[in-house]
Parts: structure tokens; C-alpha cells; sequence
């Protein structure tokens, strides 16, 4: 039985259709990712289904008691109080049952008939029975687990939730909806705030769900192991595809082969047909034959072949030589008031290298983008530029800051001028027909050139900050999540381009797409210092588990206490020598848990797989009229059921072991 079913879904806004007759159908444990282009109305869709708006015309069918759990991209305010006590009361019913609850203590106190009081009392023991099952399921453990694997502190699980900032915030909105644990989760980019570290927890506890989902997402990788089918927004309505992304990809390519070589095949059957018709047509002997053919040609139905939308297209210049060294940093400080960020930093960028920089938020990757831009001044030591170095800096404060803002520093974009204006102000000397073919590439075309900057959308003012570095012919790039605001297709565009450029990079990214397409050095931003790394981000984790592995082999937990005591190590070596006999030392208590997780999670998907076949072969009618041929597959069914439950319950308990083990 499908938890959701969409019929007739419409929606406009003005002259432009978003939707037109869409329908769908969701199941109980459904893994979708919502794919279109910018503006084709994947954040509409999710809103209708949330509730937050109503289709111009369609239905929607849910199952009885289901819910739905909506994140969107921008969180705009949270209640104030204690952050915990803010995401367990998210959870619906909680407060209900708990005012209910003091209002019958209140009314118990006050009465004095025997017999109200028997039933006030049973009331009570119902309400706290009640309450019970909210702690079970919903309760201060699981909410503290899900906010700390999130990144807040334990000391930040008291603090106030309406003074965090804008990414804390849909930290704690993606907590709370977590916690309610809806029967179907709603989500917009939900790692667009996400470090890496948190993204890592996030990616885990998303595929130990197993809850309906629907995803939109701009990082590739993340899409392909969190979905198993495909909704994709397309020019000629909602179409949906087996299998993640890259499946939807290649079955999209096949269709539109398909699709072209039958219109090919028609159109020279057509002209085939015609060119008989125009010789004979006219000659008594053949006219029969001729009207045969014409009847023939009038009743051919013309193939449809899919309309291909508009994508970036663009590439980068041969970019200005530079010296050898690009980047120099010696014994770099900056501090915001009482908070230090850097103390002492050093680090080397050499030409040709593309460095992606992560860490926890708040370890001070932008801020060391914005020292190397010139945005910010340390407060001692050196930022050194390179020999003939031109830096172009992408970041998101760049298009977002208000009109006469002092903030909006070098690159800022003017919200008065036109996309045109902003352009051609880079590069005056170019004629007209110039810039607007950048700005073809970049997906604005005609008139839309002459649009102010003030009126875009989000992800159409990253695309003209795109523009602009793409113009600058700068041979050093300062990129701070230049794929926040593009949709997935323009996401892949991007790095595309950016593999054909051959200056060097500097980089911010949550986007695992964008960190193992692009990045040579990996930059661990952590504790005032860089851990730099050769490769991507994905041999960045594979040395991480090289470490980890290395705990059991030898005696580290002298070094951990050491390391837990402060000793100072001689130099920067040692000190990353004993952080990773430290780490190692910790895995070793570790590993038994991890093993034994993976084992879970292994016969959890083989489970899964087993209920999807299942499920897949009782959803054929014919097979009950035979019940020696379902009861099998029913027999299937609910033994995966069964072993299930008891897995994810293990599942749950070693998980929260192993966070023991860790704290």
C-alpha cells in the first residue's frame, strides 16, 4: 500500500507552469531524489506535499496516520529556549500530552470526591503511560545523539536556539525532524550547512532510516547512496526512473537515442513517402498508389523526442602564468574579540594545485579564504601572494549583502546594476556581443541580461559571480561552496569546467562531488592549524582508516595520555605523530563495535533486498490466484520483517555504545 499518492497535480505562478497532471506514488520505505533544473519547481513540489502551499488543482491520498517531516533549504526562525528542550518539543503531541498531564495533576490536587479521584488518578496513569512511549521513541537520549551527531557541543545543548546562527539553525530544524521520525522525510539540500564531519553522520544515519524519502540534493554522490528511484522534473512534465542518479542519467540518454533514431527512421519514411507522391502523383497509372501513400503519410503519428533543457556551458581561458609559489602563509593570527581562530598558521600553495579546505563550521575556512583574498588582515604574521598571481573570489556574502553595504568587500555584486552592467564592467574593452555570449553560457540570454541584479534568484546571482571570476582571467581561484546555490546538472557543469582549468585553486566544499572531482591536497582546518594530505577527499578518509587501522598494532594509549596530558611535542611532527597514535589508541576500543555494526548493516541490506523482491512479486494480482505461488513470497515478507525489527533495534544499541566509547 503507498504511503502517498499524487494525482492531477498542478501549479502555476503567472504564465509559467510548473506542474501540469502530475502524479506519483510513494511506499512506506521509498528512496527518491527530486531532480530539475533551477526554477522548474522541485522546492514547490516539496512545499505542496509539506502542506505549506496547494496545488492550483490534484489530490493527495495518505495513508491513514501518515506524516510527513519537511526541511527546507532556509530556515528562518526557531522558538526560543534551551536548544534540547526546543527539538524534543518539535516532536507532535509531546507538548499536548504534557500539558494534558499538568492539568490533570492540577485537577487531582484540587479534588476531594473519592470517586473523581480514582478516575483522575487513572487518567493520570494513562497520561504518563502516554509520555512513557514519547521517551521511548522520541525521548532526551536520542534527541541529545542526533543534535551532538549534528556537530552541537554537549555544552551547547542548553544554549538559547534563537541566537544561533543561520546554518545552526537548520542544524537544529534537521534534529528536530529527525527526532520526530516522520513516515516521510521532506528534504531540501539538507547538507548545504553541513561540514564534512557532520555530512559523514548525516550520510550514516540517513541509510540506517528506514522511512520514505524524498531528496533534493546538488552533491552527485551523496544522491546516489541515499536514493533508489528518481522523480525528474522535466520540459515535458514529471517523469520517473529506476535505479540513483547515474542510473536516471543513462537511462535519460538511452531514452532520447531511442527517441531520436525513431524520429530519424519516420522522417525518411516520410520523405520517402513524399518524394513518391510528388513523382506519381499526377500520372493516372500510379495515382492510386499515390492516394494509398498520402492516406499512409496523413496517418503517421510524429515521434516526440525529448526536449533538451538549457545547461551551463562554458569553460575557462588559458589562465596567466604565475610564479611558482602562488600562496605563502608564515605564522599567520587572526581572532574575532575573546575567539582565536589562528595562531601561528603556516602553509604553502605551489602552482597548478587545487587545495580543498574542510573541518567542523566554524574551524575558520572562510577565514582563511578571505585572508588569502585580502578581505580580512591578520592580526600578525604574513598572507604572501605569488609573482603574477590574479586572484578571483567566489563567496556567497558577494551576492547576498543589501545595497550600500561597506561588508561586501572585493567581487561584491550590486543589486542596481544590470546582469549586462556587472558583467561588462570586468571587461570593458570587449564589444557587447562578447559578454553576452559569457552570459549565454551561463544561462542568460535576450533580455534577461538586462534584469537587475536585485531581482535574481539565488542560484541566478551565483551563476553571475561565476561569470565574473570566468571573465577576470585570474590564475589563482578563492572558491567558498561555489555549488551551494546551482542545482545538481549546473553543479556537474561546473566542476567540469573548472578539471579544464589549469591555475591553481584554493577551495571551501561540503560537496563530496566537487571535493573528489577537483581537489589534489585536502587541508584539514582543525584547532587553530592545517593537516594538509595529498589527494581528494576520498583519500583524505582512506588515510583516515589507514590510522585508525594502525591503533591495534602497537602500544598508543601511553601516547594518548600524553597527548590528554598536553605534553607539547617537540615540533609540528611529532605533534601529528602522537594525534594519530591518539586516534589509533581510540580505535582499537573501538573497532569489535564497528565490526560488528558493518556486519549488521550488511544483513540489513540483504534483508531489505529480500522485502523489496518480495514486495515487488505480491504487488502482481494474478499471483493470488494462485495461493500456493504467493504464500512464499508472503512467507518471505514477514520473516524479513521480523528479523529486521530485531536488527535495527541492535543496530540502534551498538550505535549508542559506540558514541559511549567515543565521548
Amino acid at each position: 500500500m503507498s504511503l502517498l499518492t499524487a494525482s492531477g497535480l498542478a501549479l502555476a505562478y503567472g504564465p509559467k507552469v510548473l506542474l501540469h497532471e502530475a502524479g506519483f506514488a510513494i511506499g512506506p520505505r521509498d528512496r527518491i531524489g527530486l531532480v530539475g533544473a533551477n526554477g522548474t519547481g522541485k522546492s514547490s513540489l516539496l512545499r505542496i506535499l509539506a502542506g505549506e502551499i496547494s496545488p492550483d488543482a490534484g489530490t493527495l491520498a495518505w495513508r491513514r496516520g501518515g506524516r510527513a517531516g519537511y526541511l527546507p533549504q532556509d530556515v528562518a526562525a526557531l522558538p526560543s529556549g534551551p536548544l534540547v528542550e526546543v527539538v524534543l518539543a518539535s516532536v507532535p503531541g509531546r507538548g499536548a500530552v504534557e500539558a494534558q498531564l499538568a492539568a490533570t495533576e492540577a485537577a487531582l490536587r484540587e479534588e476531594r470526591q473519592p470517586e473523581e479521584q480514582l478516575e483522575l488518578s487513572q487518567a493520570l496513569a494513562d497520561l504518563h503511560a502516554e509520555l512513557d512511549h514519547f521517551e521511548e521513541r522520541f525521548g532526551r537520549h536520542r534527541a541529545e545523539r542526533i543534535l551532538t551527531g549534528l556537530g552541537f557541543a554537549p555544552a551547547e545543548l542548553e544554549r538559547d536556539s534563537a541566537a544561533l546562527s543561520g546554518g545552526w539553525k537548520m542544524r537544529a530544524a534537521l534534529a528536530g525532524l529527525l527526532l520526530q521520525d516522520p513516515d516521510l522525510l521532506l528534504l531540501d539540500e539538507p547538507t548545504n550547512h553541513l561540514d564534512i564531519p557532520t555530512l559523514t553522520w548525516f550520510d550514516a544515519f540517513l541509510r540506517g532510516s528506514q522511512k520514505a524519502l524524498l531528496l533534493i540534493s546538488h552533491d552527485r554522490e551523496f544522491l546516489n547512496r541515499q536514493i533508489g528511484r528518481v522523480l525528474a522534473l522535466e520540459p515535458e512534465g514529471l517523469r520517473g526512473y529506476a535505479g540513483n542518479y547515474d542510473d536516471y542519467r543513462r537511462l535519460r540518454a538511452e531514452e532520447e537515442e531511442r527517441l531520436g533514431a525513431a524520429a530519424r527512421r519516420q522522417e525518411a519514411r516520410r520523405a520517402e513517402l513524399q518524394g513518391f507522391i510528388d513523382r506519381f502523383g499526377a500520372k493516372a497509372t500510379k495515382a492510386r498508389q499515390a492516394q494509398s501513400r498520402q492516406k499512409m503519410l496523413d496517418k503517421m503519428e510524429e515521434v516526440q523526442v525529448l526536449e533538451e533543457r538549457a545547461t551551463l556551458s562554458f569553460r575557462f581561458a588559458e589562465a596567466p602564468r604565475s610564479g611558482k609559489e602562488v600562496v605563502r602563509l608564515e605564522g599567520v593570527a587572526k581572532a574575532f574579540g575573546d575567539r582565536i581562530v589562528y595562531r601561528g598558521l603556516s602553509g604553502q600553495v605551489l602552482r597548478g594545485e587545487r587545495v580543498g579546505i574542510i573541518g567542523p563550521n566554524g574551524a575558520g575556512k572562510t577565514t582563511l579564504l578571505r585572508l588569502v583574498a585580502g578581505e580580512l588582515a591578520a592580526d600578525a604574521g604574513e598572507v604572501k601572494l605569488g609573482h603574477s598571481v590574479v586572484p578571483g573570489y567566489y563567496a556567497q556574502h558577494h551576492f547576498e549583502a543589501a545595497p550600500g553595504d561597506a561588508s561586501r568587500g572585493f567581487g561584491a555584486l550590486d543589486p542596481r546594476k544590470t546582469i549586462l552592467d556587472t558583467l561588462w564592467d570586468v571587461v570593458p574593452d570587449q564589444g557587447e556581443a562578447y559578454v553576452r555570449g559569457v552570459a549565454g553560457g551561463f544561462l542568460f540570454s535576450g533580455s534577461d541580461v538586462e534584469k537587475p541584479i536585485g531581482v535574481l534568484s539565488g542560484g541566478e546571482r551565483a551563476r553571475v559571480a561565476l561569470a565574473r571570476i570566468l571573465l577576470l582571467r585570474s590564475n589563482l581561484l578563492l572558491l567558498d561552496e561555489p555549488t551551494n546555490h546551482l542545482d545538481l546538472t549546473s553543479s556537474e557543469a561546473l566542476i567540469e569546467a573548472l578539471r579544464g582549468y589549469d591555475g591553481t585553486m584554493l577551495f571551501v566544499s561540503h560537496n563530496r562531488s566537487f571535493l573528489n572531482g577537483l581537489a589534489t591536497r585536502i587541508w584539514e582546518v582543525k584547532d587553530g592549524a592545517i593537516l594538509d594530505q595529498p589527494g581528494n577527499l576520498d583519500d583524505w578518509l582512506y588515510h583516515q582508516r589507514q590510522l585508525e587501522e594502525q591503533r591495534a598494532e602497537g602500544p598508543a594509549r601511553g601516547a594518548e595520555a600524553r597527548l590528554d596530558a598536553k605534553a607539547a611535542p617537540v615540533n609540528d611532527r611529532d605533534r601529528r605523530r602522537l594525534e594519530a597514535e591518539a586516534r589509533n589508541a581510540r580505535y582499537a576500543r573501538e573497532r569489535p563495535l564497528r565490526q560488528a555494526i558493518a556486519a549488521l548493516e550488511r544483513r540489513i541490506a540483504e534483508l531489505e533486498a529480500a522485502q523489496k523482491t518480495a514486495e515487488a512479486a505480491l504487488a502482481d494480482p494474478a499471483l493470488y490466484q494462485d495461493f500456493a505461488r504467493a504464500r512464499p513470497h508472503v512467507e518471505a515478507l514477514a520473516a524479513a520483517k521480523d528479523e529486521l525489527a530485531a536488527l535495527y533495534a541492535d543496530w540502534e544499541a551498538k550505535q549508542v555504545e559506540l558514541e559511549s566509547l567515543a565521548g
